[in-house]
């Protein structure tokens, strides 16, 4: 058994509202695999089943997560990229999600989440790509934004785009 923690200390300071509002607990954490999970009840469609939306929501999440491991302590990680397909739902009780990293990459980071119920049967199988970058106040090539909160300048690392 590993001294680490399932989850390192760090992490307590990344809940976001949507992560309370939809139930979620994270039960294990490295950037190579997360697991967490969110409860049935209030994440339901009007019929009472588990809505899609809500797999959704859980497999960025995990992906989120393992990538901001991955980037941590001096980058940021942000979805780019969800897909997303449902086998079944699920009426009652827990779903579980375990997001496998499929690349680690300096730019990109990439999940498979499969999404399972309290008796182990698949509901949801996505894949989730996660930029991986400097934070914006790091970032040498980034600009002041403008009033409108934008930069003037959208600069990557082998050509700059200028907007009009």
């Amino acid at each position: 058994m590993s001294d680490q923690p399932a989850v390192p200390a760090w992490f307590s300071r990344m809940h976001s509202a949507l992560d309370v509002k939809m139930g979620l607990e994270v039960q294990e954490l490295t950037p190579q695999r997360v697991v967490g999970r969110m409860p049935v009840e209030g994440n339901t469609q009007p019929m009472g089943l588990w809505h899609g939306g809500a797999s959704c929501v859980l497999a960025e999440t995990l992906a989120s997560i393992g990538a901001a491991a991955h980037a941590y302590p001096d980058r940021v990680a942000f979805g780019v990229d969800i897909n997303a397909t449902h086998h079944r739902s699920a009426a009652t009780g827990w779903v579980t999600g375990t997001a496998t990293a499929l690349r680690l990459g300096r730019t990109v980071a990439m999940y498979e989440i499969v999404i399972v119920d309290e008796s182990d049967e698949r509901l949801c199988t996505a894949r989730v790509t996660c930029h991986v970058a400097a934070p914006r106040a790091q970032r040498a090539d980034a600009e002041t934004p403008t009033t409108d909160g934008l930069s003037k300048t959208f600069a990557t690392p082998t050509k700059s785009v200028t907007k009009s």
